[in-house]
């Protein structure tokens, strides 16, 4: 089966308890799944493929502990080509323009990236859902169905 690495971006938490149960999930259907808080250059490049999660701080920054790695990706400009990507992005749609903003940050940056994008962003909602996992979960096995 196939290997994942999921890059978290947490204010509050939220993200953190995703991907954690996104990690069991993939555990579950027999993949192996590493989640890094923030992560490095280094675990992204040997990366074969990639879940990012993060919540959306601000005015539709991301949180602090992925910035290092964004900006890095933005500088270094690493070539994703061959990985499959998968961006979910937690926020509340009463910020307006900045709702998800920083999941919407990093799918286009992927992209540029050259990354293989299977299914689109996955943007959650938190005034429609107190618990994530349940538009993640449907979102979850249509992406691992590409791996």
């Amino acid at each position: 089966m196939a290997s994942v690495s999921i890059f978290v971006g947490s204010v509050y938490g939220n993200a953190d308890n995703l991907a954690i149960e996104v990690k069991n999930k993939l555990e579950g259907l027999g993949h192996q799944a590493t989640v890094y808080e923030g992560g490095t250059m280094e675990q992204l490049q040997n990366a074969s493929n990639i879940l990012f999660i993060s919540s959306t701080t601000g005015s539709g920054d991301l949180p602090e502990n992925l910035q290092p790695l964004f900006m890095q990706m933005q500088s270094q400009f690493p070539m994703l080509t061959n990985k499959k990507v998968g961006v979910i992005g937690l926020g509340d749609i009463s910020y307006g323009e900045t709702f998800c903003g920083a999941g919407r940050q990093i799918d286009a940056l992927v992209q540029e990236l050259n990354a293989t994008i299977p299914i689109e962003r996955l943007d959650i909602d938190a005034c429609e859902h107190f618990e994530p996992w349940e538009p993640t979960g449907p979102w979850l096995m249509r992406w691992a169905a590409h791996l």
